[in-house]
């Protein structure tokens, strides 16, 4: 690492996280980091706010607090209209803890078999956190609708189910580039992105 480059945290376990934020902030001057590049590995914080703000703020405030590191975390998730925004803030868990994404898709669909309305949209809120305490939200969001059936084998998550608006793929049938040009996480992204342009 040269001295001139910002070491920044991408506070994330998740793999598919990381990947997309680094790819997100290719070219900037920063060194990106995930938790288990440190030592000693901070604690995940827990994510149990009622939205997606609330739980981006806190995860991102928690590790700048206990790295010393500008922080950059998001929560996001995928409300399906049908099921009252379900699930929501507890897209990862809703489907049991231990649920693959493979299962997580699968009982989606069954919970919407026969249901003509399927529209639905994925939301994300990043914060990048100082260690100070200071906090700032990105967000951005895609709509769309539930796939019959998973397609492509890009992504992760929900996105072998979500089919954007007026595209007609879902967002696992996108290449990663274009997936960040239109996706909830690439739109959060680009704004975070020309935050952190302007220098940290």
């Amino acid at each position: 690492m040269t001295a001139d480059r910002h070491r920044i945290l991408i506070g994330s376990a998740n793999p598919g996280k990381l990947r997309e934020y680094r790819e997100i902030l290719a070219g900037l001057d920063l060194e990106l980091v995930a938790p288990t590049d440190l030592n000693p590995v901070p604690p995940e914080p827990a994510e149990d706010a009622d939205t997606f703000a609330e739980n981006a703020r806190t995860k991102a405030r928690a590790y700048a607090l206990a790295t010393g590191l500008p922080t950059i975390a998001d929560d996001s998730g995928l409300e399906v209209y049908a099921l009252r925004g379900a699930p929501g803030i507890r897209s990862r868990r809703f489907f049991g803890e231990d649920a693959t994404p493979h299962e997580r898709n699968a009982k989606l669909l069954a919970l919407l078999d026969g249901v003509a309305d399927r529209s639905a949209r994925f939301v994300a809120v990043a914060a990048l956190a100082s260690p100070d305490g200071h906090v700032e939200l990105f967000d951005g969001e895609v709509r769309g609708e539930i796939a019959e059936a998973p397609r492509g084998e890009g992504g992760f998550g929900y996105d072998p189910v979500f089919v954007i608006a007026g595209d007609g793929r879902t967002m696992a049938e996108l290449a990663a580039e274009e997936k960040h040009r239109i996706s909830h996480r690439g739109l959060a992204g680009a704004k975070l992105r020309t935050r952190l342009a302007g220098g940290i």
